[in-house]
């Protein structure tokens, strides 16, 4: 049997890290006069994703902007203590996706990737949700009726308070992030190991990676939002965007999918 095909749906950017030393204040401002020492980049957002998903599954296939790489998230950081200056974004047009032109019923999983850009309108994930049963979102949207037809909503505490009141058919899908103090989910609390936090940039990317690759291979949201829980908490002991580890894989508990494959042929909606 031939492992579930994961679909990214979202829009992506460079994730830029300048990482600086700051020995004076400039002598006709009170900032910092930064000298750079090293920077690093890797592909962000939906693209960080698809990044966390291949370190563990090949499984995956992305529909993103084709204008990333000329967007970009530069945090400038001080290199010794990796405190943030400041950052930087540039080349904010992410154009608009065609997702009435997308195979969705090709795929055994949908991850809407929204980070609420212009790319995805709530119109667009509706349609999605509405035309496969299978959709993961992680939107920093409110979350509203349009994704009443998602399977789960992955989100963090700040995400579901701007989101409140969230309606009760909405609750059960939810699966909210709490930091150190773990995952939420249906009541059921997931706790997650104290360590030191490092960065916590691109955690939420890596635990909805994580979340999709362990339903994928087994079917059980909760022990896929363990194994979420247990790759963040390693991402964020390391400096910068950081993928899952690809000895993770031995983690995961695999079973027969027994992920329905419920997608429908694409249909137009009137």
């Amino acid at each position: 049997m031939s492992a579930p095909r994961i679909l990214i749906i979202g829009e992506s950017c460079r994730d830029v890290f300048v990482y600086c030393d700051a020995m004076r204040l400039a002598p006709d401002m009170p900032i910092p006069v930064l000298h750079v020492i090293h920077q690093s980049e890797n592909p962000g957002m939906a693209m960080n994703v698809e990044r966390n998903i291949k370190a563990i599954y090949s499984a995956c296939d992305i529909v993103t902007n084709d204008n990333w790489q000329d967007i970009t998230k530069t945090r400038y950081m001080h290199d010794r203590t990796n405190h943030a200056f400041m950052r930087v974004d540039a080349g904010l047009s992410f154009g608009l996706a065609d997702v009435r032109s997308l195979p969705l019923a090709d795929y055994d999983i949908i991850a809407v990737s929204d980070y609420d850009k212009g790319f995805l309108g709530e119109e667009d994930i509706q349609y999605i949700c509405e035309n496969h049963k299978t959709v993961f979102i992680d939107t920093k949207k409110p979350v509203r009726a349009f994704a009443a037809r998602a399977l789960f909503v992955k989100i963090n505490e700040k995400e579901y308070q701007r989101s409140c009141p969230v309606a009760a058919s909405l609750k059960r899908k939810i699966i909210m992030t709490k930091g150190e103090h773990g995952t939420e989910f249906l009541g059921e609390s997931f706790p997650v190991d104290k360590i030191e936090v490092k960065d916590s940039s691109g955690a939420g990317d890596t635990f909805f990676a994580a979340l999709l690759v362990s339903f994928a291979s087994n079917g059980n949201i909760h022990d896929a939002i363990r194994f979420a829980n247990l790759c963040a908490a390693e991402v964020v002991q390391h400096r910068g965007v950081t993928a899952i580890n690809p000895a993770r894989r031995a983690d995961l508990r695999v079973a027969s999918p027994k992920i329905e494959v419920r997608a429908r042929r694409r249909r137009e909606i009137a």
